[in-house]
């Protein structure tokens, strides 16, 4: 869900293509929610990276010439993708065990982990904003998580694992940005998932139904179409404009958690959720502001 920043021109449209895309990923994790009651969770992710390759690659295909598709840096591609592949994996066996939302929240700390690892693995500069930011987070995740509580959930590590992949996979993003289109690079993020997804699939490989076969496509098809808004988004709004809508994302979880699977955050999850948005809005400030 990174794409290589552009100048902002039409920064409304952007926000808007930014708003559409987020809300809509929530569909696609609710597919996989719904498709992990009845295959295993490998499965499940190999036919979103199946999909979403067949529905990208041929849009890149109609879009572009074939000399623009060829990949950059195919080492750092792979690093990347593991990352990808390691955040989707954990967070599709997340919600499998808890609500959308309260693995969502976990997840977001993807952000903060780049934020905090960032001066070492980039050598750029954090300074006491983003420190604060970090921490905010942190006592958010631990609200969610409640350890000691009565109320911890094993699968609440699966989310952080998902959150700790992201905020790699973030990093590793920005070394790769400007080398290419965010598109093409996003495909190929998609080529190494299926490759590695397809080693392991054959061991866990559960015949679909008609019906398991179409609600895996609209799984795909749902989380290339989102993706795709969210690369157009950029090409309209900088990043700064944009990282504040992305959490609309987390209000469209509790919407598809409530309505279809009857799960609704109680009063310590939403406080949870609330200190971790407030950590990535100061991450954003931090972004636009120099750094203290």
């Amino acid at each position: 869900m990174t794409a290589v920043a552009a100048p902002a021109a039409r920064p409304l449209i952007g926000v808007l293509l930014m708003a559409l895309g987020v809300s809509i990923l929530p569909v696609m994790d609710g597919l996989a929610k719904h498709l992990s009651d009845s295959y295993h969770v490998i499965q499940v992710t190999w036919a979103r990276y199946l999909f979403h390759f067949l529905l990208l690659g041929a849009l890149l295909l109609w879009r572009l010439p074939l000399a623009e598709l060829r990949p950059q840096h195919p080492r750092m591609q792979m690093l990347r993708g593991a990352f990808l592949l390691s955040t989707t994996l954990c967070y599709f066996a997340a919600i499998s065990f808890l609500p959308l939302a309260n693995a969502l929240a976990l997840a977001f700390i993807g952000p903060l982990v780049s934020t905090a690892l960032a001066p070492w693995l980039l050598n750029e500069a954090a300074g006491a904003r983003r420190w604060l930011a970090v921490a905010v987070g942190f006592a958010g995740t631990l609200v969610v998580i409640r350890p000691g509580w009565g109320e911890f959930h094993w699968a609440s590590l699966l989310g952080l694992a998902a959150g700790v992949s992201y905020g790699l996979y973030q990093l590793t993003t920005r070394r790769l940005s400007g080398s290419g289109r965010a598109s093409v690079t996003l495909f190929y993020t998609s080529v190494f998932g299926l490759a590695v997804l397809s080693l392991a699939v054959p061991f866990v490989w559960s015949l679909p139904s008609a019906s398991g076969w179409a609600l895996m496509l609209a799984m795909g098809a749902v989380g290339a179409l989102a993706h795709f808004l969210i690369i157009c988004a950029f090409e309209y709004a900088s990043a700064p404009v944009l990282s504040p809508v992305s959490y609309m994302e987390m209000a469209a979880a509790v919407a598809v958690g409530w309505f279809v699977f009857g799960d609704f955050p109680d009063a310590w999850t939403w406080a949870g959720i609330a200190l971790i948005v407030v950590s990535g809005l100061l991450v954003v400030v931090g972004e636009r502001r120099p750094v203290v």
